[in-house]
């Protein structure tokens, strides 16, 4: 078999076999296939796509090109959540505590933010000694012990997607549908999970706009899901506006621990809430969403959740003084409101300029060798249909940099489009998929 015969035939439009996939993967992780031809395949698979059978092979391939971790020791339902990101999406910080004092084991491995989102990984490293690199025998130790964990990938765990995600990085396909879903799937069905909730966003803020690609997305994922054999949901989630109040990594560790202790705010709750009864459905733990949702308010008033939080900082080696003391986490040298231009009603935001706005504060990176700073960052205190007078806080930044304070206020303020009347009322959650 050579690589060039099965670029060809995928540049035809033909449909490619197990065998010539797995040779495909397995060539190129093991150096045998040089970048220029797997650039030349990932182009064709771009252009023309894969049938659901093929991807199956080809995420298949992935999660078999490293170590797979065996959780069947603990038995326990394992549910894993991922979302495909967005600005101020912290849910999974507090919806793993949840779920995971609901006696649900949660084995989740995250990533770090990239481009204008945030990643569960740097809001993690906030904590001071906060450990995310632990190793397969660490993760699942801590998942026996305590039920959850959330760490990065280890180096073994599905290097095709590492060594593949590289290439489409520099080669202009990263936003190909078959190969996002490929990514994603194979390193959550290599986590060793018996479900799957996947959120995935739509909106000016989102990875995928239009909401026609975050369904086409989430059903290609589903049906990769279904495949192996997974329970899995997926749902379609707003991203036109940031999500909750703080945006940030220290500040959204601050959002997770007051939406734990029953006080955050009121959408990222809702979603969080949302999100974790569901989970417990995917875990047959509740017969129904309402008994679902009645234990997680009960874990969450409790103060069970919260205690659950504060043992996997604990665990990880991460300073869990900041369980009683959140405000530790608010330590910049500066606070100032952006003030609004005009009087009338928040119609638009541009979630995606206030997302790359946080990034040159320092909050993320444009390349991942950028070092962050992990306590700069956002309140938002206006959202859409809001009403706001002229020279009344639309946010409040958190820097420490004044020159890139400067930097990013008119950026800010060009966001917002204020008018006479209201925009029409955006739904949270748009739909559910099965």
């Amino acid at each position: 078999m050579r690589m060039y015969d099965v670029i060809i035939k995928k540049r035809n439009k033909q449909k490619l076999t197990k065998e010539e996939i797995e040779f495909i993967i397995s060539g190129y992780t093991k150096g045998i296939i040089p970048d220029y031809q797997m650039s030349a395949f990932l182009m064709t698979v771009y252009f023309n796509g894969m049938d659901n059978e093929e991807l199956s092979f080809l995420t298949e391939s992935m999660k078999n090109s490293g170590e797979i971790f065996d959780l069947s020791m603990i038995d326990k339902p394992k549910v894993d959540k991922h979302s495909t990101g967005g600005v101020g999406d912290g849910v999974s910080l507090s919806l793993a505590a949840i779920v995971a004092s609901c006696d649900v084991v949660v084995p989740m491995i995250s990533g770090r933010g990239l481009g204008h989102t945030g990643g569960t990984l740097d809001k993690l490293q906030a904590i001071p000694n906060f450990n995310v690199n632990l190793t397969k025998e660490e993760f699942i130790n801590q998942l026996k012990k305590i039920g959850v964990a959330i760490i990065s990938q280890t180096k073994n765990l599905v290097p095709a997607d590492k060594k593949i995600y590289s290439l489409r990085d520099t080669t202009a396909t990263v936003d190909s549908i078959p190969l996002i879903a490929a990514s994603i799937m194979s390193k959550k069905l290599a986590e060793g999970i018996d479900a799957l909730l996947l959120d995935v966003k739509t909106g000016n803020g989102a990875f995928m706009e239009k909401l026609n690609d975050a369904v086409k997305l989430a059903s290609t994922m589903l049906n990769i899901g279904k495949s192996c054999g997974k329970k899995i949901i997926a749902l379609i989630t707003d991203m036109n506006q940031p999500l909750g109040e703080y945006i940030g990594n220290a500040l959204e560790v601050y959002q997770a621990i007051k939406i734990l202790q029953n006080e955050g705010p009121k959408d990222i709750t809702e979603l969080v809430i949302y999100e974790s009864a569901k989970m417990l459905l995917l875990a047959g733990i509740e017969k129904n969403f309402l008994l679902a949702k009645k234990k997680i308010l009960k874990k969450i008033s409790s103060g069970e959740a919260l205690e659950k939080f504060k043992q996997m900082i604990e665990y990880q080696k991460g300073k869990t003084e900041i369980i009683d003391k959140p405000q530790l986490l608010i330590k910049t040298k500066n606070c100032q409101p952006i003030l609004s231009q005009k009087t009338g009603y928040i119609t638009h935001i541009n979630t995606k300029q206030i997302g790359i706005c946080c990034c040159i504060l320092g909050a993320g990176r444009e390349k991942v060798t950028d070092t962050i700073d992990y306590y700069v960052g956002f309140r938002i205190v206006k959202k859409l249909n809001d009403y706001v007078e002229k020279n009344e806080p639309l946010l409040y930044v958190y820097y420490n940099d004044k020159n890139k304070f400067e930097k990013i206020k008119q950026l800010i303020i060009s966001s917002y489009k204020i008018s006479h009347k209201k925009t029409k009322e955006l739904k949270l959650i748009y739909k559910e998929m099965i």
